[in-house]
Formats: structure tokens, sequence, C-alpha cells
């Protein structure tokens, strides 16, 4: 039972976005109510998601860090910082056992005395009232769709859909897409019906060059084949289990044939894969032959002896999933999950198979001590796509690679959050054409950039209450590097710190300034902008100041560059960039293309070092040019900073913020 039916904020989805969301809520002395359709709390990090997916190991939000943490210190306490569990864990990319990523997501929410988490229910109604929901109800999943339903009416100040398929927003009436837009609905290059191919390198290029603080990844999209037409559909990404397997013979279960088998359905995997290209097999024969060949060299290993098995993709399959009920769903999870177990039991078992395929496929089985409750089968099926509402600003695909004139990708007066994964979508259907991948396939390692993600994409376009961090407003191309669970817990986590100031500043969502809620965040280390130079764990006291400022096209690139001395070009344009933002003139894009241009213009010489005098009288004489208050200036004067010192950029950026930034009430 939960107790009491009023609650400051309610969030439905223990997903780690709305775990993230939940938790910073309660430690902001918020009221919490958490709603999870299942038992198990985590989503995908608690069902077999064994990698946290991103290419910046930096710290980003303070409670990703938290959970990074969490993870890293089961293994060091439990096994040693020398044992190789530690090491598998934490030697780049974090990796760790579904059971670890519960524990520790688990205990973050219930040491948490103000947030109620009520556990096997799902919301069925809303109650609505003009731009307002007022309450959900909730009943058991079990007694969905029944007469009998055990309904529970919640209400609250503010609520937070953080499900997977934006069950509660599409219950409030908030509109949404489903599936591909088309490619000239948004002018997107990779929208819509398309055929490609890949590319093996190391990607962005900038990564592997050293000039973006980035990971590379090992494959990037090539051309793009005929018959990619670009039409918009209704289809979604493949979804599958993330199976965890297990190579230790002491906590391997060996897969039991499902009932559904038909061999048929796995017999293009004996084909060769280049004589086959254009024929529609269910399955990515090469892909899952390359799966066991890295399983035999030990590449991907989760701690003890474990791998996460991403291939039983059935495209096509989870196209009714979105607006299915929980009963639809679990007739689409079971199929994807008898199709995973027939894989597998036909690696290990047909004869057909080659030998040393089958002796290879044989060495794993089902990892007794995950999911134990469950027959071992993972608590969530891995739905790539469902819902993404229509909010009040639309990620693309051109937020998240080079903007014009830029060198960095454009930038946003309220971004909240960043991106850095590439771009990509698994399959959306069978078709293919000759040499192309499944239609609807594409990795955009090489032109995605770190973006930024804006407030106004998680609100609805007509209601002030309600924040969607994980199905968020983006198209299908956008969503590729918006859906992973580290961009999740971040966005998650500033939509909590979002409902707490909205209520402590009597505010809604909806009309909270989004410059206010920035600074606030800022200051508690949540990254903003992608910077190469510092990540959020950086103690200096120009961090917040930087990151404000590189949504306000202060940075045309990634380099902030925050302890150089600022020359006399930036500082000038620096100063008048501050006023436009404080009489509310240009944009960040355009401030950012006309530093550029003047850095890149042919002069002399960048001039001496500009002092901290020399800056605050640019800044008095742009103020007084525009008939602004001087004074202002004079009495936000961040301390530490004497007025013949040659002036930092990091320290300029503080001078910049106490002039324009919103501190009252923060």
């Amino acid at each position: 039972m939960i107790t009491p039916s009023h609650y400051d904020l309610v969030v439905a989805g223990a997903t780690p976005g709305g775990i993230a969301c939940a938790v910073r809520a309660a430690r902001e002395g918020l009221r919490v109510l958490l709603v999870s359709h299942g038992t198990h709390l985590g989503g995908m990090f608690s069902s077999g998601l064994n990698v946290e997916d991103t290419l910046y190991l930096g710290n980003r939000a303070p409670l990703y860090t938290e959970f990074r943490e969490g993870i890293k210190r089961h293994y060091r306490e439990t096994y040693g910082e020398d044992s190789e569990q530690y090491q598998t864990c934490a030697d780049g990319r974090l990796t760790f056992e579904p059971k670890v990523a519960e524990a520790v997501l688990t205990q973050m929410v219930t040491a948490e005395a103000s947030l109620d988490v009520l556990r096997g229910y799902v919301p069925i109604a809303v109650e609505r009232s003009e731009r307002l929901v007022r309450s959900v109800t909730i009943v058991p999943l079990e007694g969905e769709g029944t007469a009998t339903r055990g309904e529970t009416r919640v209400a609250a100040h503010v609520f937070v859909d953080a499900t997977y398929e934006a069950d509660l927003a599409a219950l409030a009436g908030v509109p949404y897409r489903i599936g591909r837009e088309s490619r000239a609905e948004f002018n997107e290059q990779h929208a819509g019906k398309i055929f490609t191919t890949h590319v093996p390198g190391h990607f962005p290029r900038e990564a592997h060059d050293g000039r973006l603080k980035l990971l590379t990844f090992r494959l990037t999209g090539g051309e793009i084949c005929a018959g990619s037409t670009g039409e918009g559909d209704r289809a979604v990404q493949a979804f599958n289990y993330r199976v965890c397997l297990s190579r230790d013979p002491a906590n391997a279960v060996p897969p039991t044939k499902p009932a559904s088998y038909r061999r048929e359905d796995f017999l293009g995997l004996i084909a060769d894969h280049r004589e086959t290209v254009h024929k529609p097999y269910p399955l990515k024969a090469q892909l899952i032959l390359d799966d066991i060949e890295d399983f035999r060299m030990g590449r991907g290993s989760t701690p003890n002896a474990k791998q996460s098995w991403n291939q039983p993709t059935i495209p096509g399959g989870g196209h009714g999933w979105a607006e299915g009920d929980w009963k639809a769903r679990a007739a689409i999870a079971r199929r994807h999950w008898d199709h995973a177990m027939g894989l597998l039991w036909f690696l290990q078992n047909d004869p057909e198979v080659p030998a040393h395929v089958r002796e290879d496929a044989r060495r794993w089985g089902l990892a007794k001590d995950e999911f134990a409750d469950n027959g071992h089968v993972p608590y969530e099926l891995f739905v790539r796509e469902a819902r993404r509402i229509v909010g009040r600003a639309t990620f693309t695909e051109h937020d998240g690679t080079l903007g014009s004139g830029l060198e960095r990708a454009p930038i946003h007066e309220d971004a909240v959050a960043i991106t850095e994964w590439p771009m990509d979508s698994h399959e959306c259907t069978l078709e293919r054409r000759y040499g192309s991948l499944y239609d609807g396939k594409f990795l955009l390692s090489e032109a995605t950039r770190p973006g930024q993600i804006p407030y106004r994409c998680l609100l609805p376009q007509d209601v002030d209450n309600v924040l969607v961090p994980v199905c968020l407003s983006c198209t299908h191309v956008g969503w590729g590097t918006i859906r992973l669970e580290p961009v999740w817990m971040h966005v998650g986590e500033v939509a909590g710190y979002a409902a707490a100031l909205s209520l402590r500043r009597g505010e809604l969502l909806g009309t909270l300034s989004p410059d206010r809620l920035q600074w606030h965040v800022a200051n508690r280390r949540v990254m903003l902008s992608f910077v190469n130079e510092f990540d959020m764990a950086a103690d200096a006291p120009w961090v917040p100041a930087v990151q404000y400022l590189g949504t306000k096209g202060f940075f045309p690139s990634y380099d902030a560059r925050p302890l150089d001395p600022l020359d006399s070009i930036t500082a000038i344009h620096w100063a008048r960039s501050a006023c436009d933002v404080l009489q509310g003139q240009g944009n960040a894009g355009e401030r950012a293309r006309h530093l550029l241009r003047a850095l890149r213009a042919p002069v002399p010489s960048p001039g001496e070092p500009t002092t901290v005098w020399q800056f605050r009288e640019l800044l008095a004489g742009e103020l007084r040019y525009r008939d602004q208050d001087v004074a202002t200036l004079q009495r936000r004067a961040p301390v530490g900073l004497t007025d013949d010192a040659a002036l930092t950029r990091g320290d300029a950026c503080r001078l910049v913020v106490a002039l324009i930034a919103p501190h009252a009430g923060t």
C-alpha cells in the first residue's frame, strides 16, 4: 500500500532515468512516489545491458557518477582491486553483472526516506484539467484489464514519465510519434526507409586523433544504397533480450529448445553470408557468428565469466509494443525469448552448424545466478524504441552533427544535458538491397558529435506540470544518440532538479526559466555542454560558469581552454555577447559563428593577455553603450580576482556570469 495519496512528485517508470529523477527530487526535499511496472528496479541496467553505452568516460551528472562508483566499489570490495573481476569491470567502459547493477540502483532508492516505491503497478488513467495533470490512476499489473483491478488514485503537483514507452504521457493526451519521419520532414539525410553499409576503422576520426575527448567506435556508416526512398512509416528498430550467458560450467544452465522452435527459421545461418546478402533471412548470420568468435576470444566480457548477448533480434517484431496493453506486450516478449533460446539451441546442437561453432557455443549457458526468480529470463525486453513525445522543441539528426559555421554541434540556449553516442538504428524491417544491411540499420559514428538536449524537449506542448526525460521529443534519427541509459540518468536527474525548483519557486515546469534551471544544475555539477578539457568532478570555481556559457554561444568548438589567457579579440566579443544575452538579443549559434569568424580573420596578433580590469571595463563600456546599469557588474564581481591580474578564460567566464546569470533564489 502507498501513503500518502498525494505527493509532490510522481515518477512513472523505475528505469535508470526514473530512478535518477526520483532520488534527486527526494534529496531536494520532495515527497516522491516511484511507480514500477515490475518487481525489480533498474530497467535495462538490471536486465542484461552489461555495459555503460557511452563514448565519454568523464563525470557528467552526480547520480550517474554515484551509480558508476557503486558498481566499481562492489567489485573492489568483494574481490579486491587487483582481481580479474575489478579489472574487467573498470577497464575502459564500465561492465557489470545485472544483479550488481540492480543492487546498486535499488540501494540508491531505498536510502531515501521521502521516496516511496510501488512495484508491480501500471498507470491506466490520468485526470487532467486544462494544462495540468491532477492525478494518475494505477493498478496492479496482473490486474490490468480485469473487472477487479485494485485501482489506486494518486495526486501530485508534478509528474514525470520515465517509462520506456511514454505510457503516462500518452494517457495524459500528450501527442507522440511512433516510427520514422520522412526525409523531407526535418531535412534529415538518414530519415525514413534507408539501406546502408558499414565501414571499419576508428570513428570519429577527431577522437582517434586526440582532438575530441571520446572513445572511438570500430564501425561507421558507408554509402546510402539504392532504394533508400526516405519515406516515413511506423516501423521501429528491432528489439531483443540481452541474454546473460555464463561460460562457468558451475554457473551455466543449458538452453531448452522452445516449444515453438522451427529449424527452418535458423538454417540461413549456415549459408555463405556473401552469397545470401540479398535474401531476407530473419537472422544476421555474420554478426551472430562474429559474436561466437568474440565470446571465444573473451571480448566484451562481464565480470565473473559472463557475456551479454545482443544479436538475437527480430526485425519488425516489436511494431505492436508501443500502443499495446501489457498482455500484448507479454506475448511480444515471449516471442523474442523463444527466438533467442531457439537460436542458442540451434547453434549448440544442429548437425548442419559447423562443428567448431557448435563447440564454441556449447561453452555458454544461461547464467544460473541471474534472474533466478524468473527462469533466468531478463526482467525487461530491450525496447529500443516506442513512443517519442512531441515537445516544445525536437532533437533531430542536425543536433547531433556539426552545426553550420561551427566546429561543434548546434548550440541550444536552454540545453540541460549532453549526447555523445553515435546516432544509430538497428534494423526496422527485413527488407534488403544487394550489398546492404537490413532496412533502417545505420551507424553514424563518424558524423555524430556531442550534442545539447534542450529543456524544451522534455516539455509536452500543452501540459505544464509534466516532464518526459526518457521518451523525449526527438526524431527517429536523433533518438539514436539519446536512447542510452547514461543520457537518461543525466536527463532524469535534471528533471528531478527541475521538479524541486519549480515547487520551491511556486512556478510550473512549463513556465520555469530555463536559465535559472541551467545555473542551478551547473552549480551542482550537472553537465550542460560537452568540453574537452574538464568534466564535472573538477572543483575549479569557473566550472559552472564555463558550462552555463557553453549554452550561450561563447565557445564555437569543444575547446573551452579555461586555463588559457583571455586574448583581446575574444574579450571584445565576449563582452558584446554578454550584453546580448542580458538583453535577450540574437542567439547562441549566431554569437558562436561571429566569434569563430573573428578568430579566423587575418590579424597581426591576438594582442596581449587581458587583465581583470580591462575586461571589466569592456563589459562596463558595452553596458553604458546600451544604457544598462553598470552598478550590477560591480555588485556581482567574483571574489579572488585582482584588477591587474592577467585574466584566464575560465575566470573571464566568472565575470560574465556574475553579470548575466540568474542568481536570485537558486
